[in-house]
């Protein structure tokens, strides 16, 4: 359990033993509490001050399946508050092999200056001087890195978005083919990792010094039963694997909450063209990859390799939100110019769904036609370009909105919303307001428990019971995010003693017991760090409002509002 210390001020590295404070702990409660410890919360984010840490999940580099989740945690220059992103691939494993339980960047580099950190195969690190590097996207990046440094290691980076220190910058890290096409996207943290002047973080998959198990065998036994779980369950074992994320677009279309032309409309009358089904048959038809293992550990594989008419290679995975956010959002229709898009982001170094956003209001505000395919990919171009707008673009939607003085602006805390309109789902509605990382699906996706199809109970147009479901699953996912576990292989925990495997995998490691209080102890340390972060750097409960738009302008086809009135949502945390 090493900690290593990097100070980009004075160029040093340490590697010490992790605190007593933070042993047990793991990806996003490692990355929360620490940054809400040691970040003065009014401090800029772009600033020598603030940290950026780099955390696996505490099942990382475990015989548990899809468990390769690293967190990435900072102060967020794009809500002013902390920030979580988390991100797959493969260099959560590689650092778990190591023996790394975080690395943790500190001070800046003088401004023009590019570094490398290079962690090796005996889990040494050492800062390498990387001008040759700086301006380069990603994907040059990582195939010289490649020719400098051999395939055997996972590459963390940015692009031209981070290194302009623009707020929808993403955190891109290469899959099981070393494309960086696996996003730490929201929050803008490559803006952070712009700042701190690292370019890149390479870490050897060669490493054989994994945390030691306190019981190894009861481990493997309730791993072996957590994965078998996985493989039974029809969502993860077939449609997953079939069609991925994108199974939920005809899903979220038909029931009226898939957001269309900057979230004026529930329904895309295009949908049909751009769903998990019409794109898994092009990339059949094609001889591109719909079931496809992006990260390690994986046994869902529920990526894909989308290719062009050629057979080209164009981007790899096109998810959910991504189609939703390149599509029915800016109203476009055009798969391939989604693909295009999602390539663009990951090369530049953006967070697709606040990209998609930021061109959705900009369309809205009459800059362009919704549906102008071509005019988004220039927009995206715009920013790698770095012009006064491409700026505006990288900076995300409350950017354009200011820019255009246009105030329909689906943000919360800064942050844009994702792929749930919150007036056809009222639980999103909750998680939206109220999650400290801003308007984040996953920090609470109560999606399931709203619609019938999903086996869900309660009235999505209705407030009742939407606080309490948001508030048990945000504590929940923290936890999930904590110990690194996919979010789609919670279909684990859903069989019967599946969550009881998880606390017996957490004993079987650390050698304590562990149960049900203990997981709900651990979501709830998460979000109170997160929460008393936020509040010192002047958040107040007006901040966990959603816009005037959801609550005044219904929503077709079903002419709905947000209904969960301000006094709910501020009962949301009553712990």
């Amino acid at each position: 359990m090493k900690l290593i210390k990097v100070d980009m001020t004075a160029k040093t590295i340490r590697v010490e033993d992790l605190p007593a404070a933070y042993k047990g702990l793991g990806g996003r409660a490692l990355t929360s509490g620490y940054i809400n410890d040691h970040v003065p919360a009014t401090s800029d984010a772009l600033g020598p001050e603030n940290i950026l840490i780099f955390a696996p999940g505490y099942f990382s580099a475990t015989p548990l399946v899809n468990t390769s989740r690293l967190s990435v945690g900072a102060k967020s220059p794009l809500t002013g508050g902390i920030k979580e992103s988390n991100v797959g691939g493969t260099v959560a494993a590689a650092l778990g092999n190591l023996g790394i339980s975080a690395i943790v960047v500190e001070g800046q580099a003088p401004e023009g200056e590019t570094w490398l950190l290079k962690i090796e195969p005996d889990g040494q690190a050492v800062l390498i001087e990387g001008q040759a590097y700086r301006d380069m996207r990603t994907y040059a990046l990582v195939e010289k890195l490649v020719d400098e440094f051999g395939a055997k290691n996972s590459v963390t980076c940015i692009g031209p978005a981070g290194e302009q220190q623009l707020s929808a910058a993403s955190i891109q890290t290469t899959d099981m083919d070393g494309h960086p096409c696996r996003a730490a996207g929201r929050g803008g943290l490559g803006a952070v990792m712009g700042a701190k002047g690292l370019k890149a973080l390479i870490v050897s998959r060669a490493g054989k010094n994994a945390d030691p198990m306190a019981d190894a065998e009861a481990f493997k036994a309730a791993a072996k039963a957590y994965a078998k779980a996985v493989k039974a369950d029809e969502f993860s074992g077939e449609i997953l694997p079939a069609l991925g994320s994108a199974c939920l677009v005809e899903a979220i279309n038909e029931v009226g909450a898939f957001p269309t032309r900057n979230a004026r409309e529930g329904q895309f009358e295009h949908a049909d063209q751009i769903s998990g089904e019409t794109m898994a048959r092009i990339i059949r038809e094609r001889g591109g990859k719909t079931t496809h293992k992006g990260c390690a550990q994986c046994i869902i594989d529920c990526s894909n390799e989308y290719v062009d008419k050629e057979g080209k290679y164009v981007t790899s995975s096109l998810e959910y939100e991504t189609i939703w956010s390149m599509g029915g959002m800016i109203g476009n229709g055009d798969l391939d110019a989604i693909a295009r898009l999602d390539f663009l982001c990951d090369d530049i170094g953006l967070d697709t769904i606040s990209t998609g956003v930021a061109i959705g209001v900009a369309m809205d505000a009459g800059y362009k036609s919704f549906g102008d395919a071509q005019a988004a990919i220039a927009m995206v171009e715009e920013v790698a370009a770095g012009t006064d707008f491409g700026k505006i673009i990288g900076h995300g939607p409350a950017a354009v909105g200011k820019h255009f003085n246009h105030d329909r602006v689906p943000v919360m805390k800064g942050q844009s919303m994702a792929a749930y309109d919150p007036r056809a789902i009222q639980g999103m509605a909750v998680t939206y307001a109220t999650s400290p990382m801003g308007g984040d699906h996953t920090a609470g996706w109560v999606v399931d428990q709203n619609l019938e199809a999903f086996g869900g109970t309660l009235d999505r147009f209705s407030a009742e019971g939407q606080v309490e479901a948001s508030r048990n699953t945000q504590i929940h996912m923290a936890a999930v995010d904590s110990v690194g576990i996919c979010d789609f292989a919670q279909s684990g925990l859903a069989a019967p003693g599946g969550i009881e495997n998880v606390y017996q995998m957490v004993a079987a490691k650390s050698g304590q017991p562990f149960g049900e209080e203990d997981w709900q102890a651990l979501g709830l340390r998460v979000l109170k760090a997160e929460r008393a972060f936020n509040r010192r750097a002047g958040f107040t409960p007006a901040d966990d409002r959603l816009p005037r738009m959801f609550y005044e302008e219904p929503l077709p086809p079903h002419n709905k509002v947000v209904v969960i009135s301000d006094a709910e949502m501020e009962a949301t945390f009553d712990f």
